[in-house]
């Protein structure tokens, strides 16, 4: 890439994170007048297909109605929608957002052993180093003492856990067994609408259900900024690993989580103990020591060139 192209994917990665980052204080918001997990996710999934929908219009996307395609919707949907966004949704009322974004950071590591598992990686120490880095901090987050007003709830951690831990699989499944030829905005406007219609009956038998109408508050406005956001930040993700290649790209996940602890701080107020820092510092090394690297290119042989074999 040349300087000005090289600037302009660096300026995207930081708009990006930044973007994704704001989710985090705005699912804070979303929780706090006691709206339930079932109803701010089928209203999440709602508003990401309209928006979702309006991109695939833009870009002349068709969605494809295979037996293949469709099991991918499905998998994708509950995996990477519909089963985390619940654990996240309840975790948000119990836990603050600059947790939440420190726990969400744990996707990349935990994405190394379930590859470990199902042989998409090979096994290194300075990986695994990093995994134990980021066990460390989720230790330093539920130590007693950590949170000002006495300790953070060490249950509520497990499940905000859970989140990055089916986003990891999500990521190891398409990496194992494809997409069945769909690209990626082709298998979130997919999961979507998927995901919206699975959550649509929980919302409404489970009395969770939220009325659309106005006026709609703080609550309201940001469950529609954080799906619009969330619609956004990923669509502009896939274009960046298409631009710079999916290790430059994955350097987000810094960004999100700073950017995460940036906005809880200016949003919502939010003070952390010297415990946090340190949490935060150690997740930040695990990130950098699970993150797959770039391969060196292989010189051409130009024996190999000459014979065409």
């Amino acid at each position: 890439m040349t300087r000005s192209e090289t600037l302009f994917c660096v300026a995207m990665l930081f708009v990006l994170g930044a973007g994704w980052g704001m989710t985090m204080p705005l699912t804070k918001i979303a929780v706090s007048t006691g709206y339930k997990h079932f109803g701010l996710l089928f209203w999440q999934l709602a508003i990401g297909v309209l928006v979702m929908s309006t991109i695939a219009l833009v870009r002349g996307t068709r969605l494809p109605l295979g037996a293949a395609q469709l099991r991918v919707y499905v998998l994708i949907a509950l995996i990477g929608s519909v089963l985390p966004n619940t654990a996240s949704y309840q975790a948000a009322v119990h836990l603050p957002a600059g947790v939440l974004s420190i726990l969400l950071s744990m996707i990349p590591i935990w994405a190394f052993p379930i590859a470990l598992t199902l042989g998409l990686d090979r096994f290194e120490w300075m990986r695994l180093g990093g995994l134990v880095a980021g066990l460390c901090a989720v230790l330093l987050i539920v130590l007693p003492g950590a949170d000002m007003s006495g300790t953070i709830p060490v249950f509520w951690v497990l499940i905000g856990l859970i989140s990055g831990l089916f986003y990891a699989f999500e990521g190891n499944y398409v990496a194992r067994w494809g997409t069945a030829g769909l690209d990626p905005i082709q298998v979130l406007w997919g999961a979507s609408l998927v995901g919206t219609l699975i959550a649509l009956p929980l919302a409404l038998s489970s009395g969770q259900w939220i009325d659309p109408r106005p006026p709609f508050g703080a609550p309201e406005q940001a469950l529609v900024a954080s799906s619009i956001l969330h619609v956004l930040t990923y669509t502009g993700y896939v274009g960046l690993v298409g631009r710079a290649g999916p290790v430059f790209a994955v350097q987000i996940s810094y960004l999100v989580t700073l950017f995460g602890i940036l906005w809880a701080w200016l949003i919502l107020s939010e003070a952390y103990p010297p415990v946090i820092w340190a949490a935060l510092v150690l997740m930040l090394v695990g990130m950098y020591l699970v993150q797959p690297r770039r391969k060196p290119a292989l010189d051409e042989d130009p024996a190999i060139r000459e014979t065409g074999l």
